[in-house]
């Protein structure tokens, strides 16, 4: 997931993956069904329809590529990227509290890509949910507009 296209992140953004890939390496339970060859190896592409999970083994060798339609999590990104734009605002001049509550909303949404990320992709991964709210973090640095 070092690719972002070319794409100059913002620090933050980029901080936000860095955190996420480091807490992947570091702790997560990704498991294909019906195949413990585990570890993996994952690597995340899109082509702007369709997002693509390839799994392959510690040599890189592929063991299966499947994909998840980007329409399943296209709203709850277009609310994530907004509510976030809306905290990164709030932290310049709103209140603790308000933007707190701000937090609370954007973390609720993390929560909601997390989740039908591993509702749609359960028959062919088991992870829990803090493998799916950073691969969903990993997933919206993905499609980040220039």
């Amino acid at each position: 997931m070092e690719d972002t296209r070319g794409l100059r992140l913002s620090p933050t953004v980029d901080h936000e993956r860095k955190a996420a890939l480091y807490d992947l390496l570091d702790d997560n339970r990704f498991a294909l069904k019906g195949c413990d060859r585990g570890p993996y190896v994952l690597h995340l592409t899109t082509n702007g329809e369709r997002l693509w999970f390839v799994v392959c083994d510690e040599m890189d060798l592929q063991v299966t590529r499947f994909s998840l339609p980007v329409s399943a999590i296209r709203s709850i990104m277009k609310d994530y990227f907004l509510i976030c734009e809306s905290y990164f605002n709030a932290i310049k001049t709103l209140t603790p509290s308000r933007i707190e509550a701000i937090d609370m909303g954007r973390r609720g949404l993390h929560n909601d890509g997390a989740d039908v990320l591993r509702e749609r992709l359960s028959d062919k991964v088991e992870m829990d949910k803090d493998t799916a709210r950073r691969l969903f973090t990993l997933i919206c640095v993905l499609h980040i507009r220039r």
